[in-house]
């Protein structure tokens, strides 16, 4: 699996980083399930659908962050990637912190990927 990201997702992540310090250590953790199953898992993650797209959009509710003591896949954390099976690659969209944002960028999606 060949993981990717976008430069928006950097942002994301840097800024986050000065927060939650265990996050580049959790992302990985992701990434090693995601490689044995990238498709949505309620209720871990779901599918976003009418983006008039024909890439699968899944988002990650339930991240464990280490840097979050005691919450663990209740952390609050958000994760949105863009999968593609025929290549066997999932590119990071957004990442963000459900206090800090309410729902996905849906227009980042859509301007990425249409």
């Amino acid at each position: 699996m060949i993981f990717d990201e976008l430069i928006e997702f950097k942002k994301d992540l840097k800024n986050l980083l000065k927060k939650y310090r265990t996050l580049n250590e959790d992302l990985s953790e992701v990434k090693t399930i995601l490689k044995k199953k990238p498709d949505e898992r309620p209720p871990f993650s779901f599918r976003i659908d009418n983006l008039g797209i024909e890439t699968c959009v899944i988002k990650v509710k339930k991240i464990a962050c280490k840097a979050l003591k005691g919450k663990g896949v209740n952390s609050g954390l958000r994760l949105v990637y863009a999968h593609f099976p025929e290549e066997q690659k999932i590119t990071f969209i957004e990442l963000y912190h459900k206090n800090e944002k309410e729902n996905e960028d849906r227009k980042r999606i859509t301007d990425n990927f249409k």
